[in-house]
Order: C-alpha cells, then sequence, then structure tokens
C-alpha cells in the first residue's frame, strides 16, 4: 500500500495517544479478531489502545467469501470442536447481527453414490489429501445428519433435505442434469464484512473512553514496555507503553514479531481468490442460494449470490504475506471452469468481471499438510521474553470472531490479574439492536425512525441496521445532495467522516460502500467523492487529486478495474 505524502496534519485521536503515551493492552492488528478482542476489552473496562497499519478490516477480514458457516467440512478434519463452536456462534450471530448476517440456503451437487468412502478415513486420520475424489451422496449425507445434529439450536435453521435428479432439477433446472443428487442445508451470509467489522469497532469505542482505535498507524518496533509506531498520514513516530502488547495482525503476525525483535514462524496462510461477475442468467440460475461443492481437485468452491451480482470462489494456494495477494488470471480460467462443471449451459466471460479480490486466509504453519487440510482452528502464543508479555493471536476466522475475542480478552485478563465484568454472549452487535425481523416490523420501523426518508429508507437500513436512525437525523439537519448515482449522498458522507474514522478516500468506496464490490465505480465517481471529501477532511487540490490516483490504482492493480485518468480539456 503506497503511503500518503506526509503532510497531512496528526489527527486528534493519533493526538490524544501519542500525548498519553500509555495504555494498558496494546492491540495491533485492526482485522475482525483484533477488533472483537478490543470490543470485548472495552466492555471490561479496560483501558485498550488498536493500531492498524491500513483501515479497519482491510486485510483478510476483507477478503473472505462473505459467509458465516458452521464449517460442515471441519468434520472430516476431526475438529469437533470447531464445528460446535462454529454453529454455534453463527446462530449467535443470527441474532445478534441480523443487519449483517442472514440465513443463506446452501445447495450442494453429487454427481456419485459412494465416492470417496475409501479415501475419508484417510484423510481424517492423515490430513493429507492424496488424489482428490469428490465426495459421493454416502459421505454428504452423514456428514449433514452429523451437522444438523450441532447445528439445530432449537431449530434456528432448518434441517438438511436430500433430492434425487428429478427433484433437483425441477428445482434448479440450469443445473448440470448429469447430478445424481442435491443436498441443501442452511448457512449465514455476511453481506458486509467491513461493516459488520466497524459496527464492532464502534460498540468497542463507546463502551469505554479509555479504548482508542486508529487506522493507518503502523507498529515499527519496541522499546522495553513500549512499542514504536508510526502514523502513515503525518509520518510522526512515538512510542505507546502497555502493560499487555497483543499481536492480531493475521497472515501478517510474524512480520510483526519481527518489526518488534522477535523470530516467530506462526504462520503459513494460503491465497484465496474471488470474482464477482454481472451475469443475471447466472444470478437467476443459483435461485438466491449459494452452490457449494467440491471441485474434481478437492477444493471447495461456491457460487453465490451477492448485491445483484454472482461471487465466484475460491482458491487455496500458499501464500508469501511479503507480497500483495492477487487474483490471477489462472485463478480466473479456474472459476469459469467450475461454473461450467455446475451450470453447462451458462456462458460466462471477462468482460462479465465487475470486481476481483483475493486475500491471505491467517492459518498456522502447516509443512506438508495440503491447504485444503490446514487447521481452521485458533490459538493463542504466549512470549515472556519482553518487558511486557506479548501475546500472538495464530489463526482465527470470521465465524468465531466473537468468541475468539472473549477467549483472549479472557487471557489477557488473566496476566492482568482482573476479571471478567460482562460477556458478549448474546449482545447485540451495533445496528442489530431492535432490529426488524419481517416486512410488518420493518415498515413499521422504517416509517417511525426515518420519516420522509422515501426509497432512501431501505439502502440506509440495509447500511447501518438501525444505527440508520442516526444517520438519517444528521442528513436531515442540512442541505442534502446525491452523491454516486444516488449510493451515498453529502450529508450521509459528512455523518461518515464525524463517525467512521474515514483517513482516505479508499476507505468509503472500498469499505464504508459497497461502490467497488457491485462494480459501480467511474472515474467520474471516484472525483465527485473526492471533492465531496475534501472540503470536510481539510483537503487541499494536491491531495484531493493524489486521493483520486491513489484510489484509482488499488482499484485497478488489485481488483480488475480498467479506470482512466480523465484528461483536463
Amino acid at each position: 500500500m503506497t503511503d500518503h505524502v506526509h503532510n497531512a496534519a496528526e489527527r486528534p485521536e493519533v493526538t490524544r495517544v501519542r500525548e498519553a503515551g500509555r495504555t494498558t493492552v496494546l492491540v495491533i492488528g485492526g482485522g475482525i479478531n483484533g477488533i472483537s478482542t478490543f470490543r470485548d476489552l472495552a466492555l471490561q473496562g479496560v483501558d485498550v489502545v488498536l493500531v492498524e497499519r491500513g483501515d479497519f478490516a482491510s486485510g483478510a477480514s476483507s477478503a473472505s467469501s462473505h459467509m458465516i458457516h458452521g464449517g460442515i467440512r471441519y468434520l472430516e478434519n476431526g475438529e469437533f470442536r470447531l464445528v460446535k463452536e462454529s454453529v454455534t456462534e453463527r446462530n449467535g450471530l443470527l441474532r445478534i447481527a441480523p443487519h449483517y448476517v442472514k440465513p443463506l440456503e446452501t445447495t450442494i451437487p453429487i454427481y456419485s453414490t459412494f465416492s470417496g468412502i475409501l479415501s475419508a478415513p484417510l484423510r481424517f486420520l492423515t490430513h493429507k489429501s492424496g488424489k482428490p475424489q469428490e465426495r459421493g451422496a454416502f459421505l454428504i449425507k452423514m456428514g449433514l445428519t452429523i451437522y444438523d445434529t450441532f447445528s439445530r439450536d432449537g431449530g434456528m435453521v432448518p434441517r438438511h433435505k436430500f433430492l434425487g435428479r428429478k427433484k433437483s432439477l425441477a428445482e434448479l433446472p440450469a443445473m448440470d442434469p448429469k447430478i445424481k443428487y442435491t443436498a441443501t442445508y442452511y448457512d449465514a451470509s455476511m453481506h458486509d464484512p467491513e461493516r459488520l467489522a466497524l459496527d464492532v469497532l464502534q460498540d468497542g469505542r463507546a463502551a469505554h473512553p479509555g479504548a482508542r482505535a486508529l487506522n493507518y498507524v503502523e507498529a515499527i518496533g519496541h522499546d522495553g514496555d513500549a512499542v514504536l509506531v508510526r502514523d502513515r498520514e503525518s509520518g510522526t513516530e512515538f512510542a505507546i507503553a502497555a502493560d499487555v502488547v497483543v499481536n492480531t495482525s493475521g497472515p501478517w503476525t510474524d512480520l510483526t514479531n519481527e518489526a518488534m525483535g522477535e523470530l516467530t514462524r506462526f504462520m503459513g496462510g494460503t491465497k484465496g481468490s474471488h470474482i464477482v461477475l454481472d451475469n443475471p442468467e447466472l444470478l437467476a440460475a443459483t435461485r438466491g442460494r449459494e452452490i457449494f461443492f467440491e471441485h474434481s481437485d478437492g477444493r471447495i468452491v461456491l457460487i453465490y449470490p451477492l448485491k445483484g451480482k454472482v461471487m465466484v470462489g475460491t482458491t487455496d494456494i500458499d501464500a508469501d504475506p511479503r507480497e500483495v495477494a492477487l487474483c490471477t488470471e489462472e485463478e480466473i480460467d479456474y472459476f469459469f471452469d467450475l461454473v461450467h462443471h455446475v451450470f453447462p449451459d451458462i456462458a460466462v466471460n471477462r468482460e462479465q468481471i465487475v470486481y476481483r479480490f483475493s486475500g491471505i486466509r491467517p492459518l498456522p504453519r502447516h509443512e506438508d499438510t495440503a491447504p485444503g487440510f490446514v487447521s481452521r482452528d485458533y490459538r493463542v502464543e504466549v512470549d515472556n521474553s519482553h518487558a511486557v508479555p506479548h501475546l500472538s493471536l495464530v489463526g482465527g476466522k470470521w465465524t468465531t470472531f466473537r468468541a475468539l475475542g472473549e477467549t483472549l480478552s479472557d487471557k489477557i485478563l488473566d496476566l492482568l490479574g482482573r476479571t471478567r465484568v460482562v460477556s458478549t454472549l448474546g449482545r447485540a452487535i451495533g445496528g442489530g439492536k431492535d432490529y426488524p425481523q419481517d416486512d410488518a416490523a420493518r415498515a413499521a420501523w422504517i416509517s417511525q425512525h426515518l420519516p420522509g426518508a422515501g426509497e432512501r429508507a431501505e439502502p440506509l437500513l440495509k447500511r447501518y441496521g438501525t444505527r440508520a436512525a442516526d444517520v438519517w437525523q444528521y442528513v436531515e439537519q442540512g442541505a442534502d445532495a446525491p452523491l454516486a448515482g444516488g449510493q451515498l449522498s453529502t450529508r450521509e458522507l459528512e455523518w461518515m467522516v464525524q463517525n467512521e474514522l474515514i483517513v482516505r478516500l479508499e476507505d468509503v468506496i472500498l469499505r464504508r460502500t459497497s461502490l467497488a464490490f457491485t462494480g459501480d465505480v467511474t472515474e467520474e465517481i471516484l472525483e465527485e467523492v473526492a471533492e465531496a471529501l475534501a472540503p470536510l477532511k481539510g483537503w487541499d487540490r494536491a491531495r484531493t487529486a493524489r486521493e483520486v490516483e491513489l484510489t484509482r490504482e488499488l482499484l485497478n492493480t488489485r481488483h480488475g478495474l480498467s479506470l482512466v485518468a480523465r484528461t483536463r480539456g
């Protein structure tokens, strides 16, 4: 990520942390697991500072498959603890974050009855993948039956169902007629991972005045009980002393430790890429369901309707965290191949790709274990060789972020000699509080809290959950004009700048809104949003132009867009 020219004034929140010079806990890494730990500690009344070298949830957390899932495939790895925790947390998130986490009907196409039965026990015992074989109906049925026993939670999600070819094709007529069966079960979708992460962060910030979160601030070294950090906006370097230091930088955990003089070899992340297609025929063919299956090479892949587009993923390739993860042309060919495998008559091509993204999963080092069989569980490593304890989180995934934050927080409280005063179990997250769950409740909520919002009401409720009430109240208090083709407005942007820690143009385009993901970004929109941000952020003309240039470059190089700077006449 290119640093900005260091001419920016220091942000007030950075000044406060720099002048204080110390906190009780310093969390390094603002992905979902660092944010979850931050919120949990803040709720216990612990002074905690979170620093993130980019924007919040801009690394592995933003490159996810947008799912909250019980992890049916972990059964095969024998990770029953993780499956139980995953389904418990998934069911919990459907209740505490219903604005972003929704039930997702998921269908597995199956081509054989008994395939994989002989290789499955071998995989289960050795975790080596051997020669890949697609799982047949018998194995999948067995897996889903076990999964149901973990997953039901008093009927929060329906049981799985199995259908033969004829009924399967009646439900999903565009599917390959060579299938023998389909299995359908329920998991959960997460439409806006970055906004969910932001909501968790905001809860932490609101819970305790001693909880402070800084984006674009990176850890660069250490000195006794203090960590040296650099504000990537102003260029200021300063020290933050703490009683406990926690490294939650995901795939970059070893690199963060290295910056602080520790050589660790905890991580062995794999790259996962996705593409987003604007293909109405494919969207219609999914019938609103995720299609989830194992490709012939043993990779778990998915075709997933999302925000009016279709996301296709994912890959599982060993990756070096020092290098930027990019979705390659070879991966795109692979994705097209798997769409063809399931929906043979639907044409897909590169012109339909509106966005592509890639990230590194924060997996533990795995030597010769095949990537798909590396544990998705997490552990905490404690290093007492410094003046104060340094903890490193190894692993962790979106689904279990709440439980993980609690586990990590308990370890920290123990080191501090403090006890837990609040649990996050069952505690609503941000705009999930009092969220209306059916059409009648939605209509009533909108008429009460978003009066006069008209057709903007639904998008606001979708973007903020019940926090939309505060946003709308603010929007109504001043002159407002549409931005980005009506997907944003000048007053809403002003509210975001005041409340959502926006530092750069890319924060708005890629994470505070879905403009990039859904392929709605044009050069004109970049310029328009940058112009609207400039007075709010105190940018001069040079900085505004630089923001457009950097965001364009990021979208083109990392996300496969081809935006071109407009020539000025």
